[in-house]
């Protein structure tokens, strides 16, 4: 391989007296080409929006995947220009699970089918996590990214070119003050006023870069409203799918609770015992008298409450009293019954209800 040997002796040459100067413009043993106060406030004002994009960024892409391996993947795939696997999401390996666990549980029984309606579910909601995933990384990150590896590198390299002019600018100044016999005073004036030039040029070009800056929040603005709408779409997908699989399992309220024990008979139902006839005895009661009722004690009102019903609900007997959403009726318990369930009324009717079809009110 050739090597310009004269080249780069001269470039080492330029760089170590440019890292000299630098180091006695720190100390303050030199003097420096201040730029005026627009264009530091607009070199900030870069600086600024490329920590906080850098920051914004990076913690996105911890949002979309939390998974530091799968981040690292998808970098490298990005990388090599190759398209990014598809990925299950986590909801969706739980929902299949879930389906899988179904079909050894038996899908007929109350555990079986409550696991493929669940799991259902948890199969939706990964599925609305996926393409969240895709839309923001497609609509915010890209954007974002783009700029800190497209048009932040090129506003640095312009500022490092422009440091450089300014540095030659300095040494020619310097030059010129040391300059005694007139020939070296005209060379030096010669440098300057070549130097000066390509200041003022490099200097026009890193400002309309930086200028620029004001255009990249008005993209990444656009891009943060999407990014936004993309999550209120996907939030909203989760709450609706939520609700839903709550309504679809508090309609089946068996599958989940305890059968009612004997002890939580309606109040309504009286319990017969036939009268065993005491030897000796004057039967004095009438003939209609031949068994005697049990009736259960009513509950004081104290005890009694409002409850809403939440949804429609058929009576699987006649212990039971049916139900329709939205409307009020009065609930109260009896020593000895099931939690699961409560004693309800509505003017002349009354029957076991399911709490999980009612809202307690004060």
């Amino acid at each position: 391989m050739d090597f310009n040997v004269k080249k780069l002796a001269s470039d080492a040459g330029v760089f170590f007296t440019r890292a000299v100067q630098f180091t006695e413009e720190k100390l303050g043993q030199a003097e420096k080409t201040e730029l005026d106060a627009h264009f530091e406030n607009l070199l900030a004002r870069a600086d600024c929006t490329k920590n906080w994009t850098e920051k914004i960024f990076r913690q996105t892409e911890v949002l979309l995947q939390p998974n530091p391996s799968a981040r690292i993947e998808e970098f490298l795939y990005e990388k090599l220009d190759r398209k990014i696997p598809s990925r299950t999401t986590n909801g969706e390996l739980l929902g299949q699970y879930m389906l899988d666990a179904a079909k050894d549980f038996g899908p007929g029984s109350p555990y079986g089918s409550t696991l493929i309606k669940v799991g259902e579910c948890q199969r939706r909601l990964g599925g609305a996590e996926r393409e969240f995933m895709q839309t923001s990384a497609i609509n915010f990150l890209t954007p974002l990214r783009n700029f800190l590896e497209g048009d932040w590198r090129t506003i640095s390299k312009e500022r490092r070119l422009l440091e450089n002019r300014r540095l030659d600018l300095d040494a020619c100044k310097a030059r010129l003050k040391k300059a005694k016999a007139a020939e070296a005073k005209a060379a030096a004036e010669h440098e300057l006023r070549v130097a000066q030039t390509e200041f003022d040029r490099q200097a026009e070009v890193t400002r309309l870069l930086l200028e620029g800056i004001s255009s990249t929040h008005v993209n990444h603005l656009r891009c943060l409203h999407e990014f936004v709408e993309a999550q209120a779409i996907y939030y909203n997908q989760c709450n609706q799918y939520m609700m839903d699989l709550q309504k679809e399992l508090g309609r089946y309220p068996n599958a989940f609770t305890v059968n009612p024990t004997p002890s939580s008979a309606s109040p309504s139902t009286a319990a017969t015992l036939p009268v065993v006839p005491i030897a000796g005895a004057v039967s004095t009661s009438a003939p209609e008298a031949d068994t005697l009722k049990i009736e259960e004690v009513q509950p004081p009102a104290t005890g009694t409450r409002k409850a809403k019903v939440l949804y429609d609900y058929d009576a699987a007997d006649t212990s039971e009293m049916s139900l329709l959403a939205d409307e009020l009726i009065t609930v109260y318990t009896v020593p000895g019954m099931d939690p699961d369930w409560l004693i309800g009324e509505r003017g002349n009717q009354k029957g076991k209800v399911p709490v999980t079809y009612l809202e307690l009110l004060s």
